[in-house]
């Protein structure tokens, strides 16, 4: 049911099949990709197929470097099986203001390549370079389109930005036991989990296996339970964290627990863990229940 254009990235050749197939439309970011994609429309007879080339300006992934940019005009001029519906590039430091000469020189480089795309093959095509750093920085740099990424999750590295953000995602578990232990007892595996007073323990429904880092055991890690954040006592274990919940009153089994939400935040977590909210969002993993609200 979706019609709007599908691009796919960082494809190889066995994923033709399926590009064609599916009308997705493909990243091209190498003479050798170019060249095996045109084969493959050719000998299927397809013609004008919409493509996007990436241009690497900086960033030093994917992509044609400046000095590329003749052959790949040669070979998209008056090429009858493709035809290029972007062209872009992607910022490497584009949230960094000490590095915004590097980001210009990188928007300098795309200028230049795109208008030399263009002359050659003879038509206009859409444009794009800033990703959510450079949307609200740097709105010079916005061009034909921007990709929105995980400021579509309410998370922006540019603090001004991120207060007129919301948080759009919830991750949340439920207490499975509550136990009682007295001071001198140990928590979890390795017994690093020292209990010097009595305290009250819950075992809530997590782990690293879901996606929560293994880093955030012995205190460094919180959760909110009733209200009030509960830290992650002992090792994180595969299926199952413990937290102490001493002087957090009217808890009971099967409670809701929030992972993050707005306290704490994804950003708090990411903190926590040292690394970043990417990071901690694609390491969710797949056997993490999805509720999707649609307003």
């Amino acid at each position: 049911g979706i019609t709007l254009p599908i691009m796919v990235m960082n494809i190889d050749e066995t994923t033709f099949e399926a590009i064609v197939h599916h009308n997705l439309e493909p990243e091209i970011f190498s003479v050798h990709i170019l060249r095996a994609f045109e084969h493959y429309l050719k000998i299927n007879d397809i013609e004008q197929y919409p493509v996007h080339l990436k241009i690497d300006t900086g960033m030093h992934r994917l992509g044609f470097e400046e000095k590329d940019i003749p052959d790949l005009g040669d070979l998209v001029a008056n090429n009858p099986f493709i035809r290029v519906k972007s062209m872009f590039s992607h910022l490497a430091a584009s949230d960094e203001e000490s590095k915004d000469d590097f980001t210009f020189l990188q928007y300098e480089i795309f200028q230049r390549c795109t208008k030399a795309i263009e002359k050659r093959v003879g038509y206009s095509f859409l444009k794009h370079i800033a990703n959510t750093s450079a949307i609200s920085r740097l709105p010079q740099l916005q061009m034909d389109m921007v990709r929105l990424g995980i400021g579509l999750y309410g998370i922006d590295s540019n603090e001004k930005m991120q207060v007129q953000l919301q948080n759009v995602s919830v991750l949340k578990t439920t207490i499975s036991q509550i136990k009682h232990i007295p001071a001198g007892e140990t928590v979890g595996y390795g017994r690093n989990g020292k209990i010097d007073q009595d305290s009250t323990i819950a075992t809530v429904r997590l782990g690293y296996a879901d996606g929560y880092p293994r880093s955030l055991g012995n205190g460094k890690g919180k959760m909110l339970v009733a209200g009030k954040l509960a830290p992650v006592i002992g090792n994180v274990c595969m299926d199952m964290i413990m937290l102490d919940i001493t002087g957090i009153d009217d808890v009971t089994e099967g409670d809701d627990v929030i992972v993050f939400e707005e306290n704490p935040s994804l950003s708090m977590l990411a903190a926590w863990a040292d690394t970043i909210p990417y990071e901690m969002m694609t390491g969710i993993s797949q056997r993490v229940k999805r509720v999707y609200f649609e307003e």
